[in-house]
């Protein structure tokens, strides 16, 4: 049996997630891969056939809690849920009761009922005779509405009768038909037999038809749950196991006799079962108000969990609460995601599902009650909703961590606070007699890789995409790149890594006398096959220049940036250097002299970049394709003649605005950049999701091994960019350029 107890998931990206949950078992390749491309989305289409006016589909984040146990057998939880700390305390719950066996949980009936309320009956009583004469006539009409039930071994179980009196003093009387419905949920059978044997019970009463329909309080299926705590795992902070034992006992207490809490009480429960409910495609609604309804059963509204002290010690939890679920039938099979949901459960039947579901319920109510009697509910709440501000207001992954400590330290978690504590950290503010210069990224959109073999490359600019602001500094030079997460002092006799780069160019501009303050601001991802090395470079040359007064073109300035892009990358044909600086679409080639043909563009082209969960360091890229092109370089000049040639073309094409041809075109190179194994899965992924939601050509773009993506999508930019998102990728909001200057 695969072990649940899964540790760390939230430390890793969407996509390490799913790679982890296949390598220990719980998803198999085909499911990972619909999560992966988020295809078990409901479409809009798919959703206008079942319900009426549909205007589009609601997204809600779906996660999974690891760790449970219930009856003996491992489970992880898929939960549908958009309030913060629900998943990670259910995760915690399960883990704790680990210790003690998990959760046990019975169901001993299953039966959801259907009503038949009769009015005008003139005589009560000699009806409900005539009622229970006919019990077994009934029993077998009802039966007869659905045969396959009763093979499946479902089927009516019994008929109850009752009188009931109205507030006017009128009696009625209501049949109750209890129904086993097997795996399904079963409101639409139950509601068909009510139908079918309503005129029968009408004629054996004397009487009228009110109502024919099911009930939605199943207390004829109730499910119950248990677990223990050992009190030793309860400790938190400064307070021992037993005093937040008898703290949970005490919070329980209090909701059983006080309506008021008990209704937040039992939404914590439902936190937990709602979430299940909707991520396996039940009926959430008709739970709530089961279980509402359930608390109140006895004309009083209290707690639907007890929590006492056990005879050693423990805290000791169980759960009452109705749960009429389905696994089959009704929209689930329609529903591709409720369809995953329950195959990520691994639920064999309706009544595992509905015990699973009231384990969940209980889990979550021990982790309320303990966050509750001991830091309040409010301190996991604040510091997940830190993590949203501080990723609103920008902060680079670097920082996050950090950022979100102080925003939860300080009491005021808001964007403001956000924007005050990133500003602590640009230590290198800039006074108003800096030099600013810019310069743009790249896309290749062909001609990766061949382009260094003296091969044609297809380009186009990311328009002002960095920025660097130069001031003379008094004794050291100075370098940050905000977005990255870099502050740091230049070590001017360093040969390494960004410092080296700011040390050549000082050397080329002759300046090396002179200290700056250097701060560049990139809307470029590092390492993401853009250009922002080369970029920074051109930025940071064109800065320093003017501010000593040096007069460099740009074929000076595409000079120096050529000799940091070596410095940086080794082997390089120049292609990111030379389209940063001058900024326009381009056809290039270095075959010793540049070759450079600009492209006049009548509109930017419908352009979509997408960015994998992994960089793609050029400098091993490059490296690798040259060690398998000297293995067999026949093969490697025949592949990177057929990207030369698709280079070409696709500059005319795109010229001419065939982005058909174009993307047909971008498809073939990717393929052939695959060839030479620069791509990888998540990139593969990526230009599966964007050709299934309209590309017409999308490939890896750059070097590979990470990086990003390229689509072209001409009337689809949108429906591409959100399926990326939707499958758990970023993209760059930059407009492409059809011309800039420099």
């Amino acid at each position: 049996m695969t072990d649940s107890r899964i540790t760390g998931l939230y430390r890793l990206s969407v996509s390490e997630r799913l790679v982890e949950l296949e390598r220990l078992g719980w998803l198999s390749s085909d499911q990972a891969r619909q999560l992966r491309t988020g295809q078990q989305v409901m479409s809009a289409i798919a959703a206008d056939k079942i319900i009426e006016n549909v205007v589009g589909v609601f997204g809600l984040p779906l996660a999974i809690a690891p760790n449970f146990i219930v009856n003996g057998r491992e489970f992880i939880v898929p939960l549908v849920v958009e309030e913060p700390s629900v998943v990670a305390a259910l995760s915690s719950a399960a883990l704790l009761a680990r210790d003690s066996g998990g959760f046990s949980a019975t169901a001993n009936e299953s039966l959801l009922a259907g009503q038949i309320h009769v009015v005008g009956v003139t005589d009560i009583e000699s009806s409900l005779a005539a009622l229970d004469v006919a019990n077994d006539e009934l029993l077998d009409l009802a039966d007869d509405v659905h045969p396959r039930l009763k093979k499946r071994g479902g089927g009516v179980r019994a008929i109850e009768v009752r009188a009931l009196q109205l507030t006017d003093g009128a009696e009625l009387i209501v049949v109750h038909v209890l129904v086993d419905t097997c795996d399904a949920m079963g409101a639409n059978m139950v509601n068909a037999i009510c139908e079918s044997i309503a005129p029968k019970i009408a004629d054996l009463c004397c009487g009228d038809i009110a109502l024919r329909i099911l009930s939605n309080l199943a207390d004829r299926s109730v499910v119950t749950a248990t677990v223990r705590y050992a009190a030793k795992v309860l400790a938190a902070g400064a307070m021992t196991g037993d005093e937040v034992r008898d703290r949970i006992v005490l919070a329980n207490e209090i909701a059983i006799v006080d309506p008021h809490r008990a209704a937040t009480h039992n939404k914590g429960v439902m936190n937990g079962i709602d979430a299940l409910a909707i991520a396996t495609g039940n009926d959430w609604r008709a739970i709530e108000a089961a279980a509402h309804a359930y608390a109140a059963r006895d004309g009083r509204y209290t707690a639907l969990t007890r929590w006492s002290v056990g005879t050693n010690g423990d805290l000791v939890g169980e759960i009452n609460v109705p749960l009429k679920t389905g696994i089959v039938g009704g929209t689930i099979a329609s529903n591709s995601a409720a369809t995953l949901g329950l195959a990520i459960a691994a639920v064999k039947t309706a009544q595992q599902l509905g015990e699973l579901m009231a384990a969940v319920g209980l889990a979550q109510n021990f982790a309320a009650l303990r966050a509750l009697v001991t830091g309040g509910i409010q301190k996991a709440h604040m510091r997940l909703h830190a993590r949203s501000v501080a990723s609103a207001a920008g902060t680079p992954d670097e920082r996050l961590d950090e950022v979100v400590d102080k925003l939860v330290e300080s009491g005021e978690v808001k964007d403001w606070k956000a924007v005050e504590i990133l500003a602590e950290y640009d230590v290198f503010q800039m006074d108003d007699n800096a030099v600013v210069a810019k310069a743009a990224g790249k896309v290749i959109l062909a001609g990766e890789h061949a382009v260094v073999y003296g091969r044609h490359a297809l380009a186009v600019p990311i328009p002002d995409a960095v920025q660097a602001a130069v001031a003379l500094a008094d004794n050291s030079t100075s370098f940050a790149v905000p977005e990255w997460g870099i502050y740091d002092r230049v070590d001017r006799d360093s040969t390494y890594g960004v410092d080296a780069t700011i040390n050549l160019i000082i050397q080329k501009l002759d300046v090396e006398r002179s200290n700056f303050t250097i701060k560049v601001n990139s809307s470029l991802p590092r390492g993401m096959g853009l250009g922002s090395s080369a970029a920074i470079a051109v930025a940071i040359t064109r800065a320093i220049a003017r501010c000593m007064a040096i007069n460099l073109d740009d074929s000076e300035v595409n000079d120096v940036a050529y000799e940091c892009e070596k410095l940086a990358h080794g082997t390089t044909s120049g292609v990111d250097n030379t389209v940063s600086c001058h900024g326009n679409p381009m056809l290039f080639r270095n075959s010793g002299a540049l070759d450079i043909r600009s492209l006049r563009l009548k509109e930017a082209p419908p352009i979509v970049i997408g960015f994998s969960h992994d960089s793609g360091p050029t400098r091993e890229q490059v490296a690798g394709v040259r060690s398998r092109y000297d293995q067999n370089p026949r093969r490697y000049n025949a592949i990177f003649d057929q990207i030369d040639d698709i280079s070409v073309a696709g500059a005319d094409a795109l010229e001419a605005q065939q982005y058909g041809e174009l993307g047909r075109m971008m498809n073939i190179c990717h393929g052939l950049l695959n060839a030479i194994q620069v791509s990888t899965p998540d990139l593969e992924n990526m230009v599966t999701i964007a050709r299934q939601s309209g590309a017409v050509g999308a490939k890896l773009t750059g070097a590979g091994g990470g990086g990003s993506i390229v689509a072209l999508c001409p009337g689809a930019e949108d429906q591409v960019r959100s399926a990326l998102h939707q499958a758990g990728y970023s993209t760059l909001r930059a407009t492409i350029s059809r011309a800039t200057a420099s």
